[in-house]
C-alpha cells in the first residue's frame, strides 16, 4: 500500500577539499540495504532540518557539525513512501569520518562515482552538485568578439565551468556564429554553454542548453529538448513554474545594487533565501555579485554566484 505521508530526511553532501564527496553503504538490515547514499536520516519531534543533519552526521559518522550550507530540497517517491529531502553542503566538520553503524564509506568523485548502485533519489541529486559554482554570462556587446574571445580564455583558464551566451538584440545567425566560438573555446576546457532565449541557436550551435528568460519560462509548458536547462526568475511564481518545468536550474536577481541599475528595488539577501526555501533545483545570485560573495550567496540558500561585469 503506497503511502501519501511525506517523510521528512536531512541529508548531508560532504565535501572534502579536492571535491571528493562522502558516500555511505546501507548496511544490511535496513532498508535498501547494500544501497549507497548520503548521510543523513529523519527528523525527530522538533528538529530543524540542520539540528537533525547535525545529529545525524555524529550517530552515522562520528564528526561534529561546524558548517552546512542549504542547499536544495527534493521530493522523491519509493513504492512505499514519500521522502523530501533536505540537502545541505557540509564543508566544514571535526573528527575522523567513520561508519559508526557499520556502513561502508566512500570518498568519491562527483564526475565519476565508482560505487554503486545509488539510491535512484541521489542521481539528479549528483547532477545538481556538479553544476559549478560561477555562472559567467557573455558580454561581447560591450568589449567587441575579438576582445571578449581572450577575456573568455583568461576566464576559463582560471577554472570558469559554466557560461551562458546572451548577447540581446542580435540577429539569430550573428548569434549562432558567436556562440559556435564559445561552445568550441569552452569545450577545450570541458566547460558547458548555454544560449539564452533561443533554443535553435543552442542546437545549432553544439551548446549544452539553453537559457529561458522569464518571459518565455512562463509561456513555456515543456521542458526543452536540450540536456541543460536553465531560466531567468524574479518572484516566487517564476521559481515554482521552473521547478515544474524540470529546469536544471535558475538564476535570481536582482539581488544587490548595480552599476547599470543603481536606483532599481533590489531583494537583498534574507528575501532571496526566503524566496529559494524548499526549491528542488539550485539558485544563481544575479545582480551586484563579486566572486568573493560565493560562500556568502550559499548562506542564503544559493548554488553560487552569476556574474556579467565581475567575471570578465
Amino acid at each position: 500500500m503506497q503511502n501519501n505521508s511525506v517523510i521528512d530526511v536531512a541529508v548531508g553532501v560532504v565535501l572534502y577539499t579536492d571535491g571528493r564527496v562522502l558516500l555511505a553503504k546501507r548496511p544490511p538490515g535496513k532498508p535498501s540495504a547494500g544501497y549507497w547514499e548520503f548521510p543523513g536520516g529523519k527528523f525527530e519531534i522538533s528538529e530543524s532540518p540542520r539540528q537533525a543533519l547535525a545529529r545525524e552526521l555524529h550517530e552515522e559518522l562520528g564528526v561534529e557539525l561546524d558548517a552546512a550550507y542549504p542547499w536544495i530540497t527534493r521530493e522523491y517517491r519509493y513504492p512505499d513512501r514519500l521522502v523530501r529531502l533536505h540537502l545541505y553542503r557540509v564543508l566544514n566538520w571535526h573528527g575522523e569520518p567513520h561508519g559508526r553503524e557499520g556502513q561502508q564509506l566512500s570518498w568519491q568523485d562527483p564526475r565519476a562515482i565508482s560505487v554503486s548502485p545509488l539510491l535512484p533519489a541521489n542521481h539528479q541529486i549528483v547532477q545538481a552538485l556538479n553544476l559549478p559554482q560561477v555562472y559567467a554570462i557573455t558580454q561581447a556587446r560591450k568589449y567587441a568578439i575579438t576582445e571578449f574571445m581572450q577575456r573568455l580564455r583568461l576566464a576559463l583558464d582560471k577554472g570558469v565551468r559554466l557560461i551562458q551566451v546572451r548577447e540581446r538584440d542580435w540577429a539569430p545567425e550573428q548569434l549562432t556564429q558567436f556562440a559556435r566560438r564559445v561552445v568550441a573555446l569552452a569545450h577545450q576546457y570541458d566547460a558547458q554553454v548555454l544560449v539564452n532565449g533561443d533554443e535553435s541557436v543552442s542546437l545549432q550551435a553544439g551548446a549544452d542548453g539553453v537559457h529561458l528568460q522569464a518571459g518565455q519560462l512562463m509561456q513555456c509548458r515543456t521542458r526543452p529538448n536540450t540536456r541543460l536547462v536553465g531560466a531567468s526568475c524574479h518572484n516566487r511564481e517564476e521559481l515554482l513554474h521552473a521547478a515544474e518545468l524540470g529546469a536544471d536550474f535558475v538564476v535570481l536577481s536582482p539581488v544587490l545594487p548595480t552599476r547599470s541599475h543603481p536606483g532599481a528595488p533590489t531583494l537583498g539577501w534574507e528575501q532571496f533565501a526566503e524566496l529559494c526555501l524548499d526549491l528542488p533545483m539550485p539558485v544563481f545570485a544575479l545582480g551586484g555579485m563579486r566572486l568573493d560573495m560565493v560562500e556568502t550567496s550559499m548562506t542564503h540558500r544559493a548554488h553560487g554566484v552569476a556574474l556579467l561585469s565581475g567575471i570578465w
